[in-house]
């Protein structure tokens, strides 16, 4: 007998009255019945759909990385192609070809229009989000990790992520440059929507200087130095990055207002003289420890009303949401450090750190990030 049926749970009678409509829709009769009742065969169908995308759904992400790595979408922005000339240009076989086309369709990316293909305004605002083609691109390493998903679930996969973001382990570790490319350039672009959705809930009219703590190549401050004229920024960032930053600020027009100091917040203090502090996805790349240590350190060196600005992927507590819990929780865990929290466990962490009125932010796109803030009295 399993331990479970040894020491059964007492159920509430909500969760008996749940457990009894759980039996009886997996029974098969009531199915059949539900399929043919005027009243309950659109839900029945709907949730058949449901269940069938759920199960097709990694070769509908398979057909994606396939569409993006050969630039299909790319293409059709300048114009529609026929399948020929597709074919032609990616080098895959018309008729194979013409099946992922098929599959784009199905998934309302592209339209045929006659002879040719064209894109749905889906597929053209997939181009269009800044960062997302090369995510999409970098999803054969998570692939290869989630091979064997329950070898993987139970913590017996060495995994290619953790090579793949190897600065999360500490500055030492972000010394090869063709890593800190890869993985600047797919932060910058990313970022540049996590940075308006950040600015569009969290004004900083009352803030004079803010830094920025592994803020990577600049995206974040770069957006709010452009938002707000009279402010001035610090970036405090391993030193990998530094030159990156620096570049950019400079041909941004911005090098008078940011400054870029090279560090890593394990191991070096903070510099000081800022009256705001952001942690723009940062926080769910590490441990608890190392997240503690930092709002220690950022609450030590801020000033009294100071604020502290964090944004980032949050995990959705009591309602699981498809963005923290079934995408970001289980890429950080690939990553092997870090983890996506709720934006109530992010408060108490911060709250333990001294800060006060602490509250989370509603943004308009929570699967794009999540706000939480505070003030240090």
């Amino acid at each position: 007998m399993a331990l479970a049926d040894q020491h059964p749970v007492p159920q509430k009678p909500r969760q008996s009255w749940r457990q009894r409509l759980v039996r009886l829709t997996a029974s098969r009769g009531f199915q059949k019945w539900a399929a043919r009742f005027p009243l309950t065969k659109g839900i029945t169908r709907r949730e058949g759909e449901a269940i069938f995308d759920l199960v097709a759904g990694f070769v509908h992400s398979q057909c994606l990385q396939a569409m993006v790595a050969l630039g299909i979408l790319e293409m059709l922005i300048e114009r529609p192609l026929s399948a020929g000339a597709l074919s032609s240009r990616t080098r895959v076989p018309e008729d194979r070809l013409r099946v992922l086309l098929n599959a784009g369709i199905a998934l309302s990316l592209l339209r045929q229009d006659g002879d040719v293909i064209t894109l749905t305004t889906r597929g053209a605002a997939l181009v269009g989000v800044p960062g997302l083609s090369e995510m999409i691109k970098h999803h054969d390493v998570l692939y290869r990790d989630l091979v064997d998903p329950v070898a993987f679930f139970r913590g017996e996969t060495d995994t290619e992520l953790s090579e793949f973001w190897p600065y999360v382990f500490g500055a030492g570790a972000a010394t090869d440059p063709e890593t800190t490319t890869r993985y600047s350039k797919l932060m910058s672009d990313s970022q540049t929507l996590v940075a308006e959705e950040t600015l569009a809930v969290v004004s900083l009219d009352a803030v004079s200087h803010i830094m920025d703590v592994g803020g990577g190549t600049g995206a974040f401050l770069e957006a709010a130095l452009e938002a707000h004229p009279n402010l001035t920024g610090t970036l405090f960032d391993l030193p990998a990055v530094a030159p990156a930053a620096d570049k950019r600020f400079a041909e941004a027009g911005l090098d008078n207002r940011a400054t870029v100091r090279a560090g890593s917040f394990r191991d070096d203090p903070l510099p000081e003289g800022a009256d705001a502090i952001s942690l723009v996805r940062v926080l769910y790349d590490h441990e608890d420890t190392t997240v503690s240590a930092l709002l220690d350190t950022i609450y030590n060196v801020l000033p009294v009303g100071g604020r502290l600005i964090i944004s980032e992927p949050m995990a959705g507590s009591n309602r699981p949401s498809r963005a923290g819990d079934a995408y970001f929780a289980i890429y950080t865990l690939a990553m092997g450090t870090g983890r996506t929290r709720t934006a109530h466990e992010i408060a108490a962490l911060m709250r333990k750190a001294g800060f006060a009125r602490v509250s989370p932010v509603k943004t308009t796109r929570p699967f794009v990030t999540s706000v939480v803030t505070g003030v240090k009295n």
